[in-house]
């Protein structure tokens, strides 16, 4: 896997290639080249150009046709880059051949976004899930460089900081690695379920932030919570799923979940780290998805969101649609638009506050669809389950007979038969 350096004078200069294909229009093309420019600037790369590629007939050894590909690289060392960074997947045998003509770097989509992962990933899990993806990005690319793999954590994660730099591992090194990593894993993933089936056991309602990358939603969690997740106008600014508790409105709390930001072309290596911390969003009782109102490519960037949803099985979560950064929005045709367009979304702005006090409300209405109205008589000796009405349902009216608690509430489905011997009139 080529290094990406960082240099002590300026940030490495990049010059980008996005390929337009049969399958990938030329709408299409121009926009995820843009969002190849935005993780390259996540990285701390500066780009210098870019070269939109019409390829009609895939090459072996280079992916484009000669001619392109001697045209590619003039632009680029003209333009005094460092590197040249694919929109496309190149093969180990195509990555060596572009390095061998040009004389710069050469790395694609996957590698950057692995790069990226490496550094967003603070807890033990994540850690280990990104080195596994670069270990096995870097497996078939052993037999053209040792250069490939750059760095080997080494240990249990957390012990030798980020790696130790060009550490020549064979294959056979890196497969026993591999294998220590999958069983250590499997240990923290259990672990991660233990916390969460006690979570389980409180009955507290949770919902999970899900969206497209560089959204906001760590920026909505701060605002609803308080909290301190970090948000930044980065791609990927956060990795780890974060909790949080928050107060509804009548009495009522709930577990709210920040994940992963999603993005088109995600490597298949990291398929699997996106899946361990999305099972929140899965397990959720309620989904709210944020969506960058500003971005002209936000029903493009919903549908890449439904699409991960369907494939972890969340696709059946009530979802509550959010649309941030409203303020940026100006015209206010395009605004009512927008609202046309989807009808029961929220047009807010977490920077200014703009129509952020209405969605709790909206929240607490979307926990309790499929709720159904009750009058309930709770005994003293049973107090509990007074307790888990306050957290499970949304209270209308409560009062004391001497002898037990009478709730009005709207009390959710999957509770009706746990209170049924309870009901009144």
């Amino acid at each position: 896997m080529a290094e990406l350096q960082d240099t002590a004078v300026r940030a490495e200069r990049s010059w980008l290639v996005g390929v337009q294909t049969d399958k990938v229009g030329k709408h299409e093309s121009v926009s995820l080249l843009r969002e190849l420019g935005s993780l390259a600037a996540t990285l701390g790369l500066e780009v210098v150009g870019e070269t939109p590629v019409r390829v009609r007939e895939r090459t072996a050894a280079l992916f484009l046709g000669s001619g392109k590909a001697d045209e590619v690289v003039l632009s680029a060392t003209a333009a005094g880059a460092d590197s040249i960074l694919f929109d496309h997947v190149l093969t180990p045998v195509q990555q060596r051949n572009w390095e061998r003509l040009s004389g710069l770097r050469v790395y694609d989509r996957s590698e950057l976004i692995i790069r990226i992962f490496a550094g967003r990933a603070l807890t033990r899990e994540a850690g280990l899930q990104v080195e596994l993806a670069e270990l096995e990005y870097a497996i078939p690319r052993l037999a053209h460089s040792y250069e490939a793999l750059h760095r080997q954590r080494g240990g249990r994660y957390g012990t030798k900081g980020k790696g130790e730099q060009k550490l020549e591992l064979d294959r056979r090194e890196i497969e026993r690695r591999v294998h220590e990593i999958k069983e250590e894993l499997k240990v923290v993933r259990k672990s991660r379920d233990t916390q969460r089936k006690q979570r389980e056991k409180t009955a507290v309602p949770r919902a999970a932030v899900v969206g497209y990358t560089n959204a906001g939603k760590s920026s909505l969690l701060n605002a609803l919570t308080k909290a301190s997740v970090l948000a930044e106008d980065k791609l990927f600014a956060t990795l780890d799923p974060t909790t949080r508790r928050i107060a509804l409105g009548k009495g009522g709390t709930l577990l709210l979940t920040d994940t992963v930001g999603f993005v088109r072309k995600l490597p298949h290596h990291l398929v699997e780290a996106f899946k361990a911390t999305l099972e929140e969003a899965a397990l959720a009782d309620l989904l709210v998805e944020v969506v960058d109102a500003s971005d002209p490519e936000s029903d493009t960037h919903m549908k890449t969101t439904t699409e991960v949803l369907a494939e972890i099985g969340a696709a059946e979560v009530p979802r509550l649609v959010v649309f941030n950064k409203i303020d940026l929005v100006i015209d206010p045709e395009e605004r009512a638009g927008l609202a046309a367009r989807h009808p029961g979304a929220h047009l807010l702005s977490v920077r200014t506050g703009e129509g952020l006090a209405s969605l709790f409300p909206a929240i607490e209405a979307a926990l309790t669809i499929g709720s159904s109205g009750k009058s309930l008589r709770i005994p003293d000796a049973e107090y509990a389950l007074v307790a888990l009405l306050h957290r499970e349902s949304q209270i209308l009216a409560e009062r004391h007979d001497g002898e037990a608690t009478i709730i009005e509430c709207r009390l959710p489905e999957r509770y009706l038969e746990k209170f049924r011997p309870y009901e009144v009139g």
